[in-house]
């Protein structure tokens, strides 16, 4: 009885007075608290001013305050956030975790896919790392660190939900290879990374579904990589275009068998827009394209992913159907402004 009873009072005690503070952490505690250790000097809360808007209400008028999330990417300043954070921006602040707050600069933006980096001149800066998220698995942690309804640094935490979403932006385009997570997220999220198990980037924060629960997105690392280098090097990310105006439709069966197509949807041209900085006399109201250069297309969203810097100024070929029988046209590819 009394063995029991030391017995009993020895594991109360130890269970009271744990010898170290990392008996009370699981392995997924701490996994995110490393995380979080590893990465928060990174993340920076954004405050702006935008321009003012022509509005009845006078607060806006005035300009608007704003805010969001973004983290470092280089040594030397260079900080990725949102397109729709910095939009219309008459000033930006950065605000680090010390305390420390630098103006910043707009390198570039890109509403197309909603990232934009900024600049700023600071000392002692401690760059996040960016993944390869052609890699990423569904389940695998993600950690969402930002300034959610502005309170500093929050960590949230749960697992990629799914990848290769599309996500439509501000200017109507699709974002591909979007990251679905359950990381939670809020307004001032926006910008903030999400990253793995490892502190590495694996997407940058941006949106969220108002009417569900635990329904968020990240743009991928790998076309965050892209984008910001264009910006960076270029201060845009240039586009190729066809000059038209078009919607998905549904292909007959006969159109299908007669063809010999591999897809059931095409891109109908509703209009051709003549003074679009691209020579396409040759397309018709009413042409459904089916490919470019003979690469199936099934949408609008299959044109922007051909589409690419490449092909600016480029001959390409446009397969098309005409009256239900294929047909190739040559266009001359201008550059989306």
């Amino acid at each position: 009885m009394l063995s029991f009873l030391t017995s009993s009072i020895s594991e109360e005690n130890t269970f009271q007075n744990p010898a170290n503070d990392d008996d009370l952490l699981d392995a997924y505690s701490k996994t995110i608290t490393k995380v979080v250790d590893k990465t928060s000097n990174s993340v920076v809360q954004i405050k702006v001013l935008k321009k003012p808007v022509q509005n009845a209400n006078p607060r806006l008028r005035q300009g608007q305050e704003a805010g969001g999330s973004g983290f470092i990417i280089s040594s030397d300043g260079f900080v990725i956030t949102n397109n729709h954070v910095v939009s219309n921006a008459l000033k930006v602040e950065v605000g680090m975790m010390d305390g420390k707050i630098y103006e910043a600069y707009v390198i570039g933006t890109d509403p197309y896919t909603d990232i934009a980096v900024l600049k700023i001149y600071g000392d002692s800066l401690k760059p996040l790392a960016f993944s390869d998220s052609d890699k990423l698995k569904v389940g695998q942690i993600a950690v969402a660190i930002g300034n959610p309804l502005g309170f500093q640094y929050t960590v949230t935490a749960g697992v990629v939900s799914a990848l290769g979403r599309t996500l439509r932006s501000e200017t109507g385009r699709m974002i591909d290879d979007v990251i679905q997570t359950d990381a939670s997220l809020n307004p001032g999220n926006s910008g903030g990374p999400l990253v793995n198990s490892r502190g590495e980037v694996i997407g940058v924060n941006t949106a969220v579904i108002a009417q569900a629960q635990g329904i968020c997105f990240a743009v991928s690392a790998n076309i965050t990589k892209y984008v910001a280098g264009k910006l960076i090097l270029e201060g845009k990310v240039k586009r190729a275009q066809l000059g038209i105006a078009g919607q998905v439709v549904n292909l007959s069966e006969r159109m299908i068998a007669y063809n010999k197509l591999t897809k059931s949807t095409g891109v109908y041209i509703s209009d051709v827009i003549p003074d679009a900085n691209a020579k396409n006399d040759e397309l018709r109201r009413a042409d459904i394209i089916i490919g470019i250069n003979d690469i199936s297309t099934a949408s609008i969203e299959d044109l922007h992913r051909i589409l690419n810097d490449e092909l600016i100024n480029k001959v390409v070929i446009v397969n098309i159907l005409r009256g239900g029988i294929s047909k190739k046209v040559s266009v001359l590819a201008g550059e989306l402004k």
